[in-house]
């Protein structure tokens, strides 16, 4: 009985969770165009903050628990969720055409933001790894507070030069559908108040059902709660893809990707330094390798029907992987 409870409060804190940044994402660009904030920026912060808000809720909600794992395992698994199961389907829908200044700044921000956290992490770890005797569960690094805020100033910095972009290369404005000022901030508090519970209850379901099935926290965040928390990334570009506008799905991931490891990471960590296991080096690792393998299919003018299967194919043997160990 108990364990049936859990599943429906995990279902329902995805629900909420998927609700609440859709929500806050309408009241926060209803209320960014009545300030007649540019709708480009909006599209690269609010937008983007808002899909990757339950990432945010359950990474934050994790860490002041002390469920370390699950903060770690939950970004990472996002983003390998986001980089090879929805950009994959959303080729394999339709071949995605790649904009050139996502490939040329955005992407390689993303490789660079992977590959300075593990680093920081990994470089430590050598002086603990007893490499006779490798066992998955041993905390052999943190992130730290130091990481963290380090973290959060280049976001910081990212932020600025998107605003100071968007500036540059003004384009015309769409029409933003509005809403009153005071349903636009009922919105935002709504969504707010959707998300912050419904990452309340992924976390406190996804411990007990670990548990019950004998399940690492690091597994369950890198599948259940990593998959839960990627469908409004998920969603958003197969949308995109259906209606042809392939270019936003790519965007999207690696936009939310760079959100992810800067923002959501960076809080986390700030808040409560993040011990890393064996796994979740491991896994690190698989993610700037599946960073690396879809830039280098993004060279070409589209990721293909072929790459798109590929990609899904890595992400379902990183999944065995995970389970197996």
């Amino acid at each position: 009985m108990e364990m049936a409870l859990n599943i429906f409060l995990l279902i329902v804190g995805f629900v909420a969770l998927i609700k609440g940044a859709d929500i806050f994402v309408d009241g926060s660009s209803s209320l960014a165009a009545i300030f007649k904030v540019p709708s480009v920026i909006i599209g690269l912060t609010i937008v983007a903050l808002g899909t990757s808000a339950p990432e945010l809720a359950v990474s934050t909600s994790a860490a002041l628990k002390g469920s370390n794992e699950i903060a770690l395992s939950n970004v990472v698994g996002s983003n390998l969720f986001n980089l090879l199961v929805v950009l994959g389907v959303c080729a394999i829908i339709k071949p995605i055409p790649i904009d050139g200044v996502i490939k040329k700044r955005d992407y390689p921000l993303s490789i660079g933001a992977t590959v300075l956290l593990f680093l920081a992490v990994g470089i430590p770890a050598l002086k603990n790894i007893d490499f006779s005797n490798i066992k998955m569960s041993e905390n052999v690094s943190e992130v730290t507070r130091i990481i963290g805020i380090i973290l959060l100033v280049c976001f910081i910095g990212y932020i600025a030069m998107l605003i100071i972009s968007a500036k540059k290369n003004k384009t015309e404005e769409t029409p933003t559908k509005t809403m009153s000022p005071l349903k636009s901030v009922l919105f935002i508090l709504l969504g707010i108040g959707l998300i912050i519970a419904g990452g309340q209850f992924v976390v406190n379901s996804a411990k007990y059902i670990a548990a019950a099935f004998g399940m690492s926290e690091t597994l369950i965040g890198l599948t259940v709660v990593a998959v839960g928390t990627s469908l409004p990334e998920l969603v958003t570009s197969v949308v995109a893809s259906k209606k042809g506008e392939n270019g936003l799905a790519i965007g999207n991931v690696v936009g939310s990707n760079i959100f992810n490891i800067l923002f959501i990471l960076g809080i986390s960590s700030t808040l409560h330094p993040i011990p890393v296991n064996m796994a979740c080096l491991i896994d690190f690792a698989i993610l700037l390798v599946a960073s690396i393998m879809v830039y280098f299919f993004s060279l070409s003018k589209k990721i293909n029907r072929i790459e798109g299967a590929v990609m899904i194919l890595f992400y379902i043997g990183t999944v065995v992987y995970a389970a197996l160990r």
